[in-house]
């Protein structure tokens, strides 16, 4: 059983075809991530329609790709906007609940080396927290968690032009938001693709795998977020397979790939290229299991 992110084409629009595209590869299960990067709200009749597509391409849903938010940004300095950003990510916690997922992977940015924005590093606990705090029991009566994903600071890294250091990432913060909150709320998104951007972050990863709950699998070349198929780039897939193996981690490996930088210009045959090298994948994390 494999999942795959449902945008590896678009991230808006009707999301039939890439549904049933999706089932015809092998998959069984899929990351919602339309619309994550929107203001975007999903309406009964839209998660009802979706969730009769799920059902008769035999698909489930693993996780959903919250929204960070435009506008409505969910620890935005502007606390309307804040307030805003919150109600954005219950809408994605309502859909993940209403369609069998039990997380929803959310944003949390280090600090930033992007001049425009260097005045909301002060802030950035501080509203994240009031929004953690808000969204905490409307997650858990649910049974949604909020997994927060390994991040860099790439605007700064590109408006300095200056080399990446440790605190060009969001670990600490992670691990503050892990002492905070209980791991039946706040768990853990590996992004294996921002995790090697740059120069590998992978030794300081050990301390977040502990609540490792949703996975964003792919390749890169190290120096952009290209979303690659697995080993067709820098990533040390022996390593990441020994990461997810020692982890909690027991749901189906997931896939975050993109078409868009592979030169595969057929559909089919980009899916059917992400089945097999995630099932090599796959296949390397069972064996670690066993051993």
């Amino acid at each position: 059983m494999f999942s795959i992110t449902t945008d590896y084409k678009a991230d808006q629009g009707d999301p039939q075809a890439a549904l049933r595209a999706i089932a015809e590869a092998g998959f069984t299960h899929v990351h919602w991530c339309h619309h994550w990067n929107t203001d975007f709200v999903y309406h009964a009749a839209e998660v009802e329609q979706i969730g009769h597509w799920l059902k008769e391409y035999g698909l489930q849903l693993a996780d959903v790709h919250g929204s960070e938010g435009k506008e409505k940004f969910w620890y935005s300095p502007k606390e309307y906007a804040r307030l805003a950003g919150v109600e954005l990510v219950k809408n994605r916690i309502d859909f993940a609940a209403r369609l069998g997922g039990d997380a929803v992977v959310m944003h949390a940015y280090p600090p930033t080396q992007a001049p425009a924005l260097a005045g909301f590093n002060a802030m950035i606990w501080t509203q994240l927290r009031k929004s953690l705090d808000e969204l905490q029991p409307y997650a858990m009566d649910r049974g949604i968690r909020i997994a927060l994903e390994n991040l860099i600071d790439f605007a700064g890294v590109a408006a300095c032009a200056v080399a990446m250091t440790a605190a060009a990432d969001n670990f600490d913060l992670i691990l503050q938001a892990y002492a905070h909150y209980p791991a039946e709320y706040i768990g853990f998104c590996y992004d294996s693709g921002h995790a090697i951007l740059g120069y590998s972050r992978m030794d300081r990863l050990a301390p977040l795998l502990e609540r490792l709950c949703v996975l964003h699998l792919h390749d890169n070349n190290g120096q952009a977020d290209q979303h690659l198929l697995p080993f067709a780039g820098a990533v040390d897939w022996q390593q990441v397979a020994t990461l997810i193996a020692h982890s909690p981690y027991t749901k189906p490996i997931s896939y975050e790939v993109s078409i868009h930088n592979t030169g595969i210009t057929d559909e089919q045959e980009f899916l059917q290229q992400a089945h097999s090298t995630g099932a090599r994948f796959a296949e390397m994390v069972t064996a670690q299991r066993r051993g």
